[in-house]
């Protein structure tokens, strides 16, 4: 077995706790949670997402999403359409008052990254997001990561 503190989960999870202070600060100055932010990145990028998209796409279990999307929609950010051509479909849209968020909010967090790109050097950058894409898209084309046999790990 690895070293806990050399596996990959708490590697993780520190560098995840090294970087989310400064966007927490940003996203309580809007009286946002990180669920919700995640909810409104995807939707400031591709506005009237299916909940089910919206839902693989934030990492959002579905169930946990309707009360995301329900405390967005009370606070007038987003609202909840039908689609036309599918009845069924539920899709999430952006306010006015949404997308005017995005231009209060986007200086703020352009400043965060912006003090984060010191940490290391845009290769590096490129090289470490290139290796987070590659691990997560083998682990989930991998089936169920926890069924390797024993002594699989090195």
């Amino acid at each position: 077995m690895r070293n806990f503190d050399q596996s990959l989960p708490m590697l993780l999870y520190r560098a995840l706790n090294a970087l989310m202070p400064e966007f927490r600060a940003i996203f309580r100055q809007f009286g946002l949670t990180e669920r919700q932010w995640r909810v409104l990145r995807v939707l400031w990028e591709e506005d009237g997402k299916p909940l089910l998209a919206l839902a693989e796409r934030t990492l959002i279990p579905a169930p946990s999403l309707i009360g995301v999307v329900d405390r967005l929609r009370k606070g007038g950010l987003v609202e909840r359409r039908r689609s036309a051509t599918d009845r069924r479909v539920v899709q999430v849209w952006l306010t006015d008052g949404g997308r005017a968020l995005q231009a209060e909010v986007t200086p703020l967090v352009d400043r965060a990254y912006a003090a984060f790109d010191g940490f290391m050097d845009p290769e590096e950058w490129r090289a470490l997001t290139a290796m987070m894409d590659k691990i997560a898209s083998r682990a989930n084309g991998a089936g169920d990561p926890l069924a390797h046999k024993v002594g699989d790990e090195k």
